[in-house]
Formats: structure tokens, C-alpha cells, sequence
């Protein structure tokens, strides 16, 4: 696989695995090791672009004259963000949130070109979740695929559990690819 002209802004397997699912395997990996706390009374739309962006820009500031491409993924309930759980407790709160409830996932991914020009792209994903029995979140908890990601993993068990889902289901895993591929060939990365 040829290695593309742009530099991923994130350590995310599974953005990882998208891109490679469609060909573009970046020529460097550099997660943005930045701060990621909401701003007091930040709303989900502005805080995922904000996060999108910055992590751009860190990586941006450290490798001057490349593309760097950055995204930002999060799960919302009304105007709550479920960040990731620190431990099964809290994720166990958040499967009894999304039991029985629609929710959305924004994933927001942004590029900065060569030249420091900023594209960015946003899509929001609308789910319908079916109500869960107390067995299949403790089973869902169990599995651990909840560790490290936002909410949960839509590619793993949760999926059976989705009864409805309008919008990018690659966003839903971390990399809005639609949008993410326009964005790369726009630059003239194929």
C-alpha cells in the first residue's frame, strides 16, 4: 500500500483501519496529545469541531509544510457528551442512558494543508438503540469493548443492539470516510 501524502493527527485503530479499508495509509501516524475538557457551557456541535481542530493544529505546529489530518468523534444524549468511561461503573450509567433512547454521534474531521488552509467536515448520526435488560449491559460491560472509546463500539457487540441508524456509519466508528476522502483528493492526495 502506498503511503499517502498526509500525516494522521490521532493513534485510533480504528481510524487507522478506515483509512486502510479505502487505500490511504498515512505516511506518519502522530496522535495530538492535548487537553480534551469541555469549555464551561461548550455544546456538543462546537466542542467535537473545536476538539477536531485543535488536535489539527497541535500536530499542524509540529510538522510544518504537511497535511495533517485530525478528527474528533463523541456520543450525545440531548446536550450531555458521553466522554470515555473511567471505569465499568460509569459506563454502566451510560448504557442506561442510551437504553431504550436516541442519541447522536458528531464525528468532525479536519484537514490543514501544506500552506496552513483549514478544511473541516461535520456529520451527525442519529441512532435508535433498543431497550437493554440488565443482563445484555452487564454482558456489554464484561466485554470491555466499551474501554477507551467514547460511549461504545458501534463495530462490536453494541451493533445488535441498534435498531436504526440515519447518517455515516463510518463516522459513528471514528472517520466520517465521505467526507474525509473528499477532503484528501480535494488537496490532491489519491
Amino acid at each position: 500500500m502506498d503511503k499517502k501524502d498526509f500525516i494522521l493527527a490521532s493513534g485510533s485503530p480504528q481510524r487507522i483501519a478506515l483509512l486502510r479499508q479505502v487505500v490511504f495509509e498515512p505516511k506518519q501516524i502522530t496522535p495530538a496529545d492535548i487537553c480534551e475538557d469541555c469549555l464551561e457551557h461548550e455544546k456538543p456541535l462546537p466542542y467535537v469541531r473545536r476538539m477536531a481542530l485543535e488536535k489539527a493544529k497541535h500536530v499542524a505546529a509540529l510538522f510544518p509544510n504537511e497535511n495533517v489530518l485530525a478528527c474528533d468523534t463523541i456520543v450525545t444524549i440531548g446536550q450531555r457528551i458521553l466522554h470515555k468511561a473511567k471505569n465499568s461503573e460509569e459506563q454502566r450509567g451510560y448504557m442506561k442512558l442510551l437504553s431504550g433512547r436516541a442519541h447522536k454521534v458528531i464525528s468532525s474531521v479536519c484537514l490543514i494543508n501544506k500552506s496552513g488552509k483549514i478544511s473541516q467536515r461535520t456529520v451527525i448520526t442519529k441512532i435508535a438503540m433498543k431497550v437493554l435488560t440488565a443482563q445484555e449491559i452487564e454482558e456489554y460491560l464484561q466485554s470491555g469493548e466499551w474501554k477507551g472509546v467514547c460511549g461504545y463500539k458501534i463495530e462490536g457487540r453494541l451493533a445488535a443492539y441498534v435498531t436504526r441508524m440515519v447518517g455515516s456509519y463510518s463516522g459513528v466508528v471514528g472517520l466520517p470516510l465521505n467526507e474525509t476522502i473528499n477532503l484528501l483528493k480535494g488537496e490532491g492526495i489519491r
